[in-house]
């Protein structure tokens, strides 16, 4: 019963199923070229500030990685 629920349901949708209707976009696009400046402009201050996030990151791993070995070597040395 399950199968053939499975199968008639299958069967409905991919009669449904219809290709998606999507517009050329070389007829719609008509933004000159201070739109594509402008947004390269955006991606570069995005960029720029993703720089410093990184460094810190990478610092902050570093220091819970080191954080982490001293505190294994202490606690071995007072065994």
């Amino acid at each position: 019963m399950k199968t053939a629920k499975s199968t008639g349901m299958g069967t409905f949708m991919l009669m449904l199923a219809s290709p998606a209707l999507a517009v050329d976009t070389t007829t719609t696009y008509s933004s000159g070229i201070l739109v594509g400046v402008f947004l390269a402009f955006c991606a570069l201050v995005v960029v720029v500030q993703l720089i410093p996030t990184i460094m810190l990151l990478v610092g902050f791993i570093k220091g819970l990685v080191k954080g982490t070995d001293k505190k294994a070597s202490h606690h071995a040395s007072k065994g």
